[in-house]
């Protein structure tokens, strides 16, 4: 019986088996391989800063690109409309707020650090069945074996089976938006400026990439995204010109465009019983405020501090499990409250929210205290 199991392939699951690895514990990683990530992740400050301290990344200018600025165009066309507002890292005393990355190139380097790991076991394949059981949790596999532990990971996604399995509460809230990604070749670089257009049914937003490339993430109503993608490159094109308000010079398609739904997931506990979730498997929320992943790997910074304070004395699993949880509660109901409000507030028709949407902004612009508040709450500083 191996002393944790980590599931989940994804950048939550690898950073969170090397974590749990490195606390010293005998660790299984069940991580079936999925297709090519072609996504990107901002990563703020703090995320970097935990990359680097474990072992996961080393110099972020080799995988990465700095985000320095971020600028917010309303686009939206209402009666009542935010000003146009910038956040400048300088401002906040930072050479960036964080860096953009590939999350292929985010995963190789994963990958490396959790080959280094001797006490850590991958294995590719999935988890077809769960049963808890009393001190230790019981996993048959795909390809017909099992394995027990008393300390279980579950990283596997929106869909997790260990969430459902191991009796979380979790409540699910779809939306008719989706995401669309890619990345494009601009006329003019945007250096490390991340650029959102806020439409009525979503953001439009240009992230760097180095050089002249941007990615970016449009979202929108699915039917729309869809009927876009399906008008093949040449109508992407036109609609990002007009969507960027043609500040960039020339578009064009460096990637195909890929569409992703997006829904929201929130659980009551993170851990308990000798379980705990991490990533996808606790929380899901619209691409705002770029806090998906940087939120996953708190999760994960937070683990990592739960199993060093254990004793490993009998019982420790749960202990760790129900520590996890208190240490995670805070954060994940401030994260999740903010960027669903954010979102909503985008979406909403009614007069009276728009308001105060853009009275927000205006005060943001206005108010260098409150921004240097926004700073600290964007970047996920505890």
């Amino acid at each position: 019986m191996t002393e944790a199991v980590v599931v989940g392939g994804g950048l939550a699951g690898v950073a969170a088996a090397v974590a749990v690895a490195r606390t010293g514990l005998d660790t299984l990683h069940l991580a079936p391989k999925g297709p090519r990530d072609q996504r990107t992740s901002a990563l703020m400050m703090p995320s970097v800063d935990y990359l680097r301290a474990a072992g996961l990344i080393d110099d972020p200018g080799t995988v990465g690109h700095p985000l320095t600025q971020i600028r917010i165009i309303d686009a939206t066309g209402r009666l009542i409309r935010a000003p146009e507002t910038l956040f400048d890292s300088a401002e906040a005393g930072l050479p960036a707020f964080g860096w953009n990355f590939s999350n292929a190139r985010l995963m190789e380097a994963f990958e490396l650090a959790r080959t280094a790991l001797p006490n850590l076991t991958t294995r590719e394949v999935a988890v077809t069945e769960v049963t808890p059981g009393s001190g230790s949790t019981h996993l048959t596999l795909a390809d017909g074996a099992s394995v027990e532990a008393p300390f279980l990971v579950g990283a596997d996604g929106k869909k997790s089976l260990i969430r459902a399995a191991a009796g979380f509460r979790a409540r699910e809230n779809g939306f008719t938006q989706s995401a669309l990604v890619c990345d494009l070749v601009l006329g003019r670089p945007i250096g490390g400026t991340s650029i959102e257009f806020h439409y009525p049914q979503g953001p439009f937003t240009l992230v760097p990439a180095g050089d002249n490339r941007a990615n970016l993430v449009w979202i929108d109503d699915r039917d729309v995204l869809r009927a876009a993608q399906a008008g093949g490159a040449e109508n992407l094109r036109s609609i990002f010109l007009d969507k960027s308000q043609r500040l960039f010079g020339s578009i064009e398609l460096a990637t195909p465009a890929h569409i992703f739904p997006l829904s929201s997931i929130t659980v009551d506990t993170a851990g308990k019983d000798g379980v705990v979730l991490v990533g996808e498997a606790a929380h899901a929320f619209p691409p705002i405020g770029a806090q998906g992943l940087n939120l996953g790997l708190r999760d994960v910074a937070d683990l990592a501090t739960a199993l060093t304070a254990s004793d490993r004395r009998p019982g420790w699993a749960e202990r760790v499990s129900a520590d996890y949880a208190r240490r995670r509660a805070g954060d994940l109901s401030r994260t999740g409250g903010v960027v669903d409000t954010l979102f909503r507030s985008l979406l909403a028709d009614f007069l009276p929210t728009q308001a105060l949407r853009a009275g927000g902004l205006w005060a943001l612009k206005l108010a260098p205290p409150l921004r240097k508040q926004a700073f600290a709450v964007g970047m996920g500083a505890r």
